[in-house]
């Protein structure tokens, strides 16, 4: 078994499954640069840029929480070059999972692959859990009430960073489940079709984003920026060690972009237009961020930020900005739908690439015959998500999310420079700069990021990986196609009957 946990897949062997999907038409290659810049924006700009960009003001950074996005910029900028070089050089579904296979084998492809699971499909429902409270507010501003009992999760943690589970009073988080159930019909429908609702829903979102910060440029208060850094309190308070602290909040904020990657089979020229599509999007993204921090910490006192909704704090401090509001809260909304639907597709990907090798049920290998998506991974996704969402509270999942991320960003940015030295030969469409420096940076600083999650979140990925690791020993390793001569390789599983 140790062999095969090291054996890793080449990077032919993985261009010929490529191949034979495409003789097989299945999945549809539809997706240009543009539209994969798009997905990378509707996977970024979400809960983040309209809530963690108080709490990190108020309770870390001050106003050089612009640098704080720069410093978390930086470090998903180096994960993203090499997540860019990976997608150019093996266009294939799986993202990371199908990087790591190349490079670092099947053991810890399989790890890989189980934490993207648990980063998408929670992400899901971290945020749908987040669009029903924005919903709810929402809803009574114009006087409708959804009752405590249909619009909270049941379950809630006794305390921050707390393992106890206590009943809150409520049944289910109904708006939670209903929007993970809409988008998901969405994704079950087509690739282009999400696509296209998709880059519906970021161009509003982004023009709101702009709108804030036109509207708010008006109304900064200088004073309000000084001290640029504030003086440091304690460790993580302020201070330099306070805007890397921040660094580490306002990382959820950029969780998002390396889904592009898993829908590399329905790009058009994924050589060319994946690199695009990452890295124009991880800019765009960092330039919104870094603008929104100087206007909303110039506008309000950053001690007045942390509270849920911050942007809609700065625009009430302003009875001339009151109208901006409501364009704001709608904002957040469509923000966080683009969210889900970019990590729903993401994560029906991941079962379907994992599946193909033969390390999950055959079944979540199954392409719908009129819509050519992977029909199954997405009910599975979108079920899990939406049974989680109505039943757990954002703070409980929120804190799993980040750490399959950053573990998925810490290896590709290994692998990189592992592949490099193991085939020097391949072609390489895109390179990344500086390899030595670029991945080992991107590494130092994923790594970081990881070492300031709390204990808590460290004990539940331990008890993730432990469920992945009997998974793969009772399933994974018996049916893994990778080592199994070509007459015992089970055929492909037809496109399901409509």
């Amino acid at each position: 078994m140790k062999s095969q946990l090291f054996a890793t897949k080449t990077v032919a062997e993985i261009e010929a499954a490529d191949a034979a999907d495409a003789a097989g038409h299945k999945l549809n290659r539809t997706l240009s640069a543009t539209a994969l810049t798009m997905l990378g924006i509707g996977g970024i700009i979400g809960t983040g840029i309209f809530v963690l960009t108080g709490v990190a003001a108020a309770q870390h950074a001050g106003p050089a929480l612009v640098l704080s996005f720069l410093v978390a910029g930086v470090g998903c900028a180096f994960a993203g070059l090499c997540y860019a070089e990976f997608a150019a050089m093996v266009p294939v579904s799986g993202s990371a999972y199908s990087y790591t296979y190349a490079t670092l084998g099947e053991g810890i492809a399989w790890f890989i692959g189980w934490n993207l699971i648990l980063e998408y499909l929670f992400a899901v429902a971290t945020v749908s859990v987040g669009w029903s409270g924005y919903v709810n507010r929402l809803l009574s501003d114009f006087g409708v009430h959804i009752p405590y009992a249909l619009s909270h999760a049941p379950f809630m943690q006794a305390a921050p960073d707390s393992f106890s589970i206590v009943h809150s009073g409520a049944i289910l988080n109904v708006p939670a489940v209903l929007i993970v159930a809409v988008l998901t019909t969405v994704c079950y429908i087509g690739i282009k079709q999400s696509s296209e609702f998709n880059t519906v829903i970021v161009s509003l979102k982004v023009a709101v984003v702009v709108l804030f910060i036109v509207m708010g440029l008006g109304f900064i208060q200088h004073a309000n920026w000084h001290p640029f850094i504030p003086r440091n309190v304690s460790r993580g308070e302020y201070g330099w060690s306070g805007v890397f602290a921040a660094s580490g909040v306002i990382f959820f904020a950029y969780i998002g972009f390396d889904a592009i990657s898993t829908t590399a089979q329905e790009a058009k020229n994924p050589q060319r237009d994946m690199p695009i599509g990452i890295l124009a999007s991880l800019v765009i993204c960092t330039l919104l961020y870094v603008a929104v921090s100087a206007v909303l910490t110039g506008m309000v006192s950053y001690k007045k930020l942390d509270v849920a909704a911050p942007i809609a704090l700065a625009l009430n401090a302003y009875p001339q900005l009151h109208w901006v509001v409501l364009p704001v809260d709608l904002g957040a909304i469509l923000g966080m739908t683009s969210v889900m639907l970019v990590m729903t597709l993401a994560q029906a990907r991941i079962f379907y690439s994992m599946a193909q090798d033969g390390l999950l049920p055959q079944t979540f290998s199954k392409i719908h015959p009129k819509f050519r998506t992977p029909s199954t991974g997405t009910i599975v996704t979108g079920s899990c998500a939406a049974v989680i969402g109505g039943l757990f509270p954002v703070g409980l999942l929120g804190e799993l999310v980040s750490i399959g991320t950053l573990m998925a960003f810490v290896t590709v940015c290994i692998g990189v420079l592992i592949l490099r030295h193991t085939r020097p030969d391949l072609e390489r469409p895109f390179k990344v700069p500086a390899p030595w420096f670029t991945c080992i940076g991107g590494a130092l600083v994923c790594g970081t990021m990881i070492a300031t999650l709390p204990p808590t979140t460290w004990v539940r990925l331990v008890v993730w990986t432990v469920i992945g690791a009997v998974v793969y020993v009772f399933y994974g390793y018996r049916h893994s196609k990778l080592h199994k001569p070509i007459g015992q390789v089970p055929a492909e599983q037809p496109a399901e009957a409509e």
